[in-house]
């Protein structure tokens, strides 16, 4: 009797979730990513002690290349978001004005 990976369906909906909150300055979608891989990485032992036991193994491994994804993008996404706050300056961010002439200055204007 074939049964499911107990945090496939998980590990899936954490991966798609990494993807969907990386515009969240990439600090959510990281941990949320993190996460699914570790549930991924016990389901992943389990399948291989008995793998004619299991029947979603696609699910698990579906959800941890979204995972992997989801770490890219959010990594991408941190990097570009202190980048930002490095090139204006973080009392930029609460300036308005400050904030434009920072970005003409970065424009070369």
């Amino acid at each position: 009797m074939n049964q499911k990976l107990p945090n496939a369906t998980v590990v899936l909906v954490l991966g798609i979730v990494s993807i969907a909150t990386c515009c969240c300055y990439g600090i959510i979608g990281l941990i949320v990513a993190i996460i699914g891989l570790v549930l991924a990485k016990k389901d992943l032992a389990l399948y291989k002690l008995n793998p004619e036991e299991y029947s979603n193994y696609g699910n698990l491994n579906v959800g941890r290349i979204l995972c992997i994804i989801g770490i890219v993008l959010n990594v991408i996404s941190l990097i570009y978001y202190v980048y930002a706050i490095m090139s204006v300056g973080v009392d930029a961010l609460s300036n308005p004005e400050l904030l434009q002439e920072r970005i003409r200055e970065l424009q070369g204007q």
